[in-house]
Formats: structure tokens, sequence, C-alpha cells
């Protein structure tokens, strides 16, 4: 059985998904940019209830083009995670949307070159659904138009370069089949030993530094389930050329409904999660469809309130939610 590459193994969602892939019984290679962080990721599986003895760290770069060639050497099933995500957005665009679109191409290019059968790639809703449209009712075939007034760099960067990945695929992926997975907002508890991403803002909230609720409406969907729907999206032949939305059932919520939540389950826990909304006009409340995930792949995603408690329970330790998958 050939080993699956994921990059950006030492990642909030990366690490999720070498666990689960080491519980299925696949070995695994995963990219980090140093492996400094070995030690740190193999931590991370362990705490997941893996066995780190099928996985295999190797570093590389998306900004580089070493060490790509060995990395996918070997690896029929690539899973493409890594992409910057900044704790703010820069100034300069190209900061997030060169390393976002070069790296994807970087990695596609290697992995269709070795030859692999299908890369997944972790796209974002920030590349269907940032440009307003009547309804706001959102699908796999809407696209994020990048030039929309206003745009932050982030979704810009996710949009260039998932339509970069498309691009290339269609044009130059050889028998290489891309799938493309778009997540919401991802939470759920992590296995690193810092909070990351997502989960910094149920930080935030949870000791008092976010005071006042962003007034922002936004789909979650849990980061177990996303790392279910990679292997679901890599699995499935009729996945292949196909984006896939990754949102929990049920309504989209606000950052003040998620303090509700948690005040309402956890108690004195939440005592200083954020009553009050930013001012400011009440933003269109979107509807995101996981239609094609649950009919096409099986796909069935935790309720969105299981999903915040246990990641403001999992600020307590690393991995203490992670039994209750």
């Amino acid at each position: 059985m050939s080993r699956v590459l994921v990059t950006g193994g030492a990642g909030y969602v990366g690490t999720h998904l070498i666990t689960a892939l080491l519980r299925a019984g696949r070995p695994v290679r995963a990219t980090v940019r140093s492996t400094a962080r070995e030690s740190e990721l193999r931590a991370a599986v362990r705490r997941g209830g893996a066995d780190d003895d099928g996985l295999e760290v190797v570093a590389a770069d998306l900004m580089s083009d070493d060490g790509w060639r060995a990395a996918v050497a070997g690896c029929e099933e690539v899973h493409h995670v890594a992409s910057p995500l900044p704790a703010v957005q820069p100034e300069d665009p190209d900061e997030l949307i060169v390393p976002a679109r070069d790296g994807t191409l970087r990695v596609l290019r290697a992995a269709r070159d070795a030859g692999a059968r299908r890369a997944v790639l972790t796209s974002s809703f920030a590349a269907v659904g940032y440009t307003p449209k009547p309804g706001a009712e959102f699908t796999e075939a809407d696209w994020t138009d990048p030039d929309t007034p206003g745009l932050a760099p982030y979704p810009r960067s996710k949009t260039i370069a998932e339509r970069a990945a498309w691009d290339l695929m269609e044009q130059e992926g050889g028998d290489t089949e891309l799938v493309v997975v778009n997540p919401t907002f991802i939470l759920g508890p992590a296995l690193t030993t810092e909070p990351r991403s997502s989960t910094q803002l149920v930080k935030a909230m949870l000791d008092g530094t976010m005071s006042v609720a962003p007034r922002q409406r936004f789909g979650v969907v849990d980061v177990r389930d996303l790392a279910d729907l990679h292997i679901r999206a890599m699995a499935a032949p009729e996945a292949a050329g196909k984006r896939f939305l990754a949102v929990a059932d049920g309504p989209t919520l606000s950052f003040l409904e998620i303090a509700e939540i948690l005040r309402r389950r956890l108690g004195p826990l939440a005592a200083r999660v954020p009553t009050q909304e930013a001012p400011g006009d009440e933003p269109p409340r979107p509807v995101i469809r996981n239609d094609r995930a649950r009919e096409e792949l099986g796909w069935r995603p935790r309720p969105v309130e299981t999903t915040i408690v246990q990641t403001a329970e999992s600020m307590r330790g690393p991995g203490t939610s992670e039994a209750r998958r």
C-alpha cells in the first residue's frame, strides 16, 4: 500500500487528517516547513489516538521547489492542505496570494509528474461565497470574484489559488484527478498544544479578549468532519473533478450566537464571552448547501453545537475531546 502524502502536516487540519489516515491503517508521509516540527507533529498524532510508526515526516516549503519531488515520490494520493492563514490581513495582498497560488501549483505539478492518481485540495468557502449574491444561497457552482470591491487578501488568495489549480489540472494535469474541498469556518478540538487559526477566536471569547462580537454570519464545520470529507473525496471515483462544500447542517451562525451557546452549555466557564455585537447593519445570513457531500459521498457532519462546545472544552488541554468523536 503506497503512502498518502499530506502537506501542511503540523497544522490544525493536517494533524487531524494524518491521525484519521493512520487510524485507518494508511501509511502517511507528511510535509512540514522544517523538520524541527516533527516531534510536535508526532505528539499531536499520538494525542489523537494514532500510532505514529506509520508516519514519515519530510521538509518542503510552498515557496521552494526543493523537496517536493521526493515528497510526492511513490504517493498515489495527495492531500494538499498547506496554505498561509494570517493572524491579520497583510497590507500587500501578494504576501498571501503568491504563496497560496504558487504553492498549490508547485504541489499539483509534483503530484502530476509523480503519477499520483488523485489530489484533494483544501480550498475554502472564501473561494465560493465572498461576492454578494441575491438570496445569499451558495452551492459549489458559485465562485467569489477576486475583483469584488473591498475583498480582503485572504479570500482573494483562496479564490486565485483554487482557480489556478483547476486551470492547471484541466490543461496539464495528465492522468492525475483533482478534487477540491471548500470548508466554512473550521472549529473542533485541536490536537496541537497551541490554539490555531479559528480556535484562537473561541479562546478570545472565553478569556474575554473578544469583548464585543464581530457582526458576521458564517457556516461552521468540525475539523474532524473535514478530515473525514477529505478521505471520502479521495476514495469516491465519482468525486473526480468536483468541489465539495464542507459545512454542518442547519442555519449559519454569528459570533454572538456562538457566545450564547457557550454561555448556555458551559455556565461559569463562559462568564467572559461577549454579550453584545459590534454596531452596524445586519449582514445577510448565508445559506450554504452541503447536499453534494451528503448525497454523493455519504458525509454526515456533527451537530454544530457539539463542535462548538467540544472546541471550548479542548481549551483546557489538547485532545481532551477527541475521544468523543
